[in-house]
């Protein structure tokens, strides 16, 4: 299905080294930021308390979050839980304080919005758990990255799987720039959806290196950069459909999904846009960096008369 097709190719490769540098620059720009600011972790990282109450009726949480909010916890993460009566507040550690002590004020101040506000179970994570996920969460994503690495070397070249992985660890730093540029809670939502993103930006690279193993085979008198060049033309309106299809439906979480999904669509739409980018203006351009070649992807087909000589 297209939505239009374009009859000349676009010289994509013909500014292949400006999109670079400008990845580059991007890049180190939000390792800067990493390293200066470093990711407003949530308690899941870094500890806290969670509390379940339950109400009598649907449970109001934006009330809920506004009595907290002025009890002195702002950063408290108010979710339902369930159903519409039950309700998962989260509130990160802070010294000086016991997780019954937390729970007991938080239980007077909600008391205060609504009498049927009640207490079902209170739970603590502390600092060594919160640490136990971060360090899981690092290793799900380098078990991710070498897996795509070995998949698309096994299935098209060695020079597509180092490729691709750059341009998806690049989105991936990217997005994590701009959480901590921004200092947006970084939560366990928001590493799923980075997870999400690098396992969606290599769809995308996958698409992109079947169509120039294609062409190598049909377009036998065309270079290196003619063949790049109408790969990522002839994908442009697939390209536009799908991650239009899937950014409308992010975009719904976002706008509609309250704060519970909010930071979690907001990395699925950075993913997704420099997803888009990461798959054509740098993947292709490392691959014809790394000198693919027609050999590379098309075997020669051996004269079956020589063979029977053999």
């Amino acid at each position: 299905m297209e939505f239009f097709k374009i009859r000349r190719d676009i010289p994509f490769m013909r500014y292949a080294l400006v999109f670079n540098v400008i990845s580059l620059l991007t890049f180190l720009a939000a390792v800067g930021f990493l390293w200066a600011k470093g990711l407003n972790f949530s308690i899941e990282f870094t500890g806290g308390t969670v509390l379940e109450v339950s109400y009598g009726h649907g449970a109001d949480v934006d009330a809920i979050r506004a009595a907290l909010e002025k009890a002195g916890h702002a950063d408290a993460q108010v979710q339902n839980f369930g159903s519409s009566r039950d309700v998962l507040v989260r509130l990160p550690l802070k010294t000086g304080e016991t997780s019954a002590a937390v729970s007991q004020e938080v239980m007077e101040k909600l008391h205060a919005v609504d009498p049927t506000a009640e207490l079902r179970r209170v739970e603590f994570v502390g600092p060594q758990v919160g640490a136990e996920l971060a360090e899981n969460g690092a290793l799900a994503l380098l078990f991710t990255a070498l897996g795509i690495v070995a998949y698309l070397a096994l299935r098209f070249e060695w020079k597509f799987g180092i490729a691709a992985i750059i341009a998806n660890l690049h989105d991936v730093v990217i997005i994590l720039g701009f959480f901590a540029f921004f200092q947006w809670e970084f939560s366990l939502p928001v590493l799923a959806a980075v997870l999400a993103v690098l396992g969606y930006s290599v769809n995308e690279s996958v698409v992109i290196a079947d169509r120039i193993r294609e062409n190598f085979r049909k377009m036998r008198k065309a270079s290196v950069t003619e063949v790049i060049d109408n790969a990522i033309t002839r994908t442009i309106s697939r390209t536009i459909i799908t991650h239009g299809c899937t950014q409308a439906m992010v975009l719904s979480m976002l706008l509609f999904g309250g704060p519970a999904l909010h930071y979690f669509a907001i990395a699925l739409t950075i993913g997704i846009c420099f997803g888009i980018y990461s798959s054509v203006l740098v993947m292709a351009p490392l691959v014809r960096w790394l000198r693919v070649k027609r050999e590379d992807l098309v075997k020669p087909i051996r004269d079956r008369k020589q063979e029977a000589v053999v």
